[in-house]
């Protein structure tokens, strides 16, 4: 069983149709999934930077301050212990912890073919015969998001947020697309969940789509 779409030239023109596998394009969302896909990726992605030293890190404390008796003052055996100024930190963040998290990767696979359902179902999804960029020009590149945006997707005054999915990295693609606000690139290589959710409309080749089918339709 298939469903069949629409594919368009540059112009935003119908050209042909395309089946596309049910088993890829029309998952049934699962929103604990999701979950776990987007919590899992941006744990992977954070960053561990705050880091506070230990009293046997900071510099000094080598002499004891004042003699154990005698003073009329409580003991103290280091002038870095962490009840004072300058001293160590207890408990403290540190820069060895490790935030990540495992997942399955036919569960973030599942993930992803939801969330490429969800667009098809909803109307956000937009598939093109091929780029074919000639030269490094981002005009061309807005006039073809603004082609599709006018007559696929509807949008007038939205505020844009559109992903561009590739089969691969083209170079002249990559570099006429990237100064565009609101527009990203991906390939097949580095799809993610965290982007599908991210931008509203979705733009993908004929190529990629079968390719897609071909990798995460086992």
């Amino acid at each position: 069983m298939s469903t069949k779409v629409k594919i368009y030239n540059k112009k935003a023109e119908s050209v042909g149709e395309l089946a596309l596998s049910k088993k890829a394009f029309s998952v049934e969302i699962n929103a604990d999934l999701l979950h776990q896909a987007v919590v899992s990726q941006r744990a992977n992605q954070r960053q561990v930077l705050a880091h506070t030293k230990t009293r046997g890190e900071v510099r000094g404390g080598g002499k004891k301050p004042w003699k154990q008796k005698g003073t009329g003052r409580a003991r103290a055996g280091s002038n870095r212990s962490p009840i004072w100024i300058g001293g160590g930190v207890t408990f403290g963040p540190r820069k060895d912890r490790n935030f990540s998290q495992k997942i399955n990767l036919k569960m973030k696979r599942k993930a992803i073919l939801m969330a490429l359902s969800d667009k098809l179902n909803s109307q956000l999804l937009a598939v093109l015969d091929k780029w074919e960029v000639l030269e490094f020009k981002t005009k061309d590149i807005e006039t073809v998001v603004a082609s599709f945006e006018k007559n696929i997707f509807k949008i007038n005054d939205r505020r844009r947020s559109l992903l561009i999915l590739a089969d691969k990295t083209e170079e002249k693609l990559k570099y006429s697309s990237r100064n565009l606000s609101g527009v990203k690139l991906l390939n097949l290589d580095n799809i993610n969940i965290l982007d599908l959710l991210k931008y509203r409309n979705l733009i993908i080749t004929e190529e990629a789509v079968k390719n897609l089918e071909t990798r995460y339709n086992k």
